[in-house]
């Protein structure tokens, strides 16, 4: 029920107002009344309850959603931000979004000339979805609301459920519908003469030689941390998701820094070995003395959300920690929380995944003098019946992995690439689409960081992958599906530039992931949590479902949907639905339970399950 929406070019004869409607998140009539302005040739509306915006300036429309700050630094009155940025709109508009700090998105239209721009926040911590239907831009937070648009009438992507099926998710910007598009974090569209022109106006910026010292770093990084919860925490009652971990439990106590009380925090935990971390959580929450809430997920809540959060997102979302996080959010919600506090962005900022260690080991290989890699160490892991050898087995695929690139090494071990496209797909969605597209969007993010050090290449790829695409939506979706806002104190701008300063060796020093951090935060944290390994809200998925019956017959009934659809190959399907997963619950669990969102939003998005020819041409 979040966002801003509208457009500008012609309606011809339609009614402006149920247009509107049709292009608002939620049902009509759901939630807060939305503030609407429809002049001719443009719209703008939004629930100023929900942070969106809307203000008429002189025949220019100015509409956003978040907590925009502009660069006089106040976030301050609305009506006095839509002046500046209608002024600058009119005297500099390829600069505008530069100005702006704090997560946000933002239309400015000019029906006049019919002309406008549309951009998002730095980190793409906002999402807009736009597309342009013959002379006319539709925007939205919504995708599948501008598909629906009498005026737009887009069908579904073949290439983007390919791109679903390889990352889980869709990345930016891409959408599940053709022709539809979302901003990438830190891009602005500008729309005129019935053409569109996007651009980045920031991409991570890391200054690696800078002098300033490490005390001083790491103070600044505290102070900034602190100056974006109290911002985060000033907008209504105020929680966190507590995990257990380094970011989500700095931020619990920050919290309670900065309101002068216990900070109210909220877990989940499972009945599960190997998932459970909630007695991290509990160590956290007696340190800071917090007002600490647990609820354990069971089978059962998982079967019950599944159709829930597929009807909630907009388009396929296969990232099975959403369902946690929603009874996370809803049992804040339920504590009289409004507003969720969340660690997102931490790991990005300050290498925290395990991965970044695993590809510096990777990266030494190459330090290795050319002479002794390929006249002793490559012959040695060619031997004959090597394999047999464990130390040599364990030298040969070293190797291969060392001598795969980056960025395609971090997708070697990635489900699709596996199994094999062939294997997954039908044929005739294969004919569809490109497979090397995935990876080759990779390359070309990956491209802009190579004059970077290893680790802030990893970081600023997974800004993008990782955090805008993947985790900021599983938040925000399962924050809106539970009833609460979501922020995220680690992305406020000051905190972000201090991190690019950090010197790269003292984000991860050797194998030590996160060394500034928990250098920073030594005399703060418990030394519980500092020594933890990451985990996370990981879900007993492919666990679950063999114990469970109803959680059985979900998924089995949502693969069988897929039979008829012209995606899935029905041989991959008895594969899952036979013995494969008992072989291998972990591992097979995770397509099974990609498959069975995309199409349980396929029967919540689509009225009945379509015919192949359906799927690949649209035809109802």
């Amino acid at each position: 029920m979040q966002g801003i929406w509208g457009w500008v070019g012609p309606q011809g004869n339609r009614d402006p107002d149920p247009l509107l409607a049709g292009l608002a998140p939620g049902q009509e009539g759901e939630g807060p009344t939305a503030d609407r302005i429809h002049l001719e040739n443009g719209a703008v509306a939004g629930r100023p309850a929900h942070g969106g915006r809307v203000y008429n300036r002189d025949g220019l429309l100015v509409a956003f959603h978040g907590q925009p700050r502009d660069s006089s630094g106040g976030a301050g009155d609305g009506e006095a931000l839509a002046h500046r940025l209608a002024n600058r709109y009119r005297h500099n508009r390829q600069d505008l979004p530069r100005c702006l700090h704090g997560p946000f998105a933002l239309a400015i239209l000019d029906p006049r000339s019919r002309t406008a721009l549309l951009a998002v926040d730095r980190l793409g911590v906002m999402d807009l979805a736009y597309t342009l239907s013959g002379d006319t831009l539709l925007f939205g937070p919504r995708a599948d609301r501008l598909a629906h648009d009498p005026r737009c009438g887009a069908e579904l992507n073949p290439q983007s459920l390919f791109n679903y099926l390889f990352h889980h998710v869709i990345p930016r910007p891409g959408t599940v519908y053709q022709g539809i598009h979302r901003l990438r974090p830190g891009e602005v569209v500008m729309f005129a003469d019935n053409q569109l022109e996007t651009r980045s106006y920031w991409r991570p910026e890391f200054q690696e030689n800078d002098a300033t010292p490490l005390p001083e770093l790491r103070e600044g990084f505290r102070s900034n941390l602190r100056g974006a919860v109290e911002r985060a925490a000033s907008q209504g009652r105020t929680g966190t998701f507590l995990s257990g971990g380094t970011d989500s439990s700095t931020i619990t106590g920050m919290l309670g820094e900065v309101t002068g009380e216990a900070p109210r925090a909220y877990a989940i935990g499972f009945d599960a070995p190997g998932y459970d971390e909630t007695a991290y959580a509990r160590i956290a929450a007696d340190h800071f003395g917090a007002d600490y809430h647990e609820y354990f997920v069971t089978p059962g809540d998982v079967a019950k959300a599944i159709p829930e959060v597929a009807a909630g997102s907009d388009q396929p979302y296969g990232n099975a920690s959403v369902v946690p996080a929603y009874y996370c959010a809803r049992l804040a919600r339920e504590d009289g929380i409004e507003v969720l506090l969340g660690g997102d962005g931490g790991d990005e900022l300050f290498a925290g995944n395990v991965r970044y260690a695993k590809q510096w080991i990777f990266s030494l290989y190459h330090r290795v003098p050319g002479w002794l890699r390929r006249g002793f160490l490559e012959p040695v892991s060619d031997l004959p019946g090597g394999d047999a050898v464990p130390p040599v087995r364990k030298l040969r695929r070293y190797i291969e992995q060392a001598n795969v690139p980056l960025p395609d090494r971090l997708e070697t071990y990635n489900l699709l690439d596996h199994l094999g496209a062939g294997r997954v797909f039908t044929e005739d969605l294969l004919a569809e689409v490109d497979p090397t597209q995935p990876l080759a969007e990779m390359r070309r993010e990956f491209a802009d960081l190579r004059g970077y050090a290893l680790i802030n290449g990893l970081l600023g790829l997974d800004m993008k992958y990782t955090l805008a695409d993947d985790d900021l939506r599983k938040v925000a979706l399962a924050g809106e599906l539970g009833g609460v806002q979501t922020r995220f104190p680690f992305l406020d701008d000051p905190v972000v530039d201090l991190a690019a300063r950090v010197p790269p060796g003292q984000k991860m020093r050797g194998t030590r992931l996160r060394h500034f951090f928990k250098e920073a935060l030594a005399d703060f944290l418990p030394r519980e949590v500092l020594a933890k390994e990451k985990q996370g809200f990981g879900l007993p998925f492919g666990v679950w479902m063999q114990e469970d019956p109803t959680l059985k017959d979900l998924a089995r009934d949502s693969l069988d949907g897929l039979r008829n659809r012209g995606i899935i190959r029905p041989a991959m399907i008895d594969e899952l639905t036979g013995a494969r997963l008992e072989e291998h619950a972990d591992y097979f669990g995770t397509l099974t339970w990609v498959l069975m969102m995309l199409e349980q939003w396929l029967r919540t998005h689509r009225s009945e399950p379509a015919a192949e020819t359906e799927i690949l041409t649209g035809t109802d």
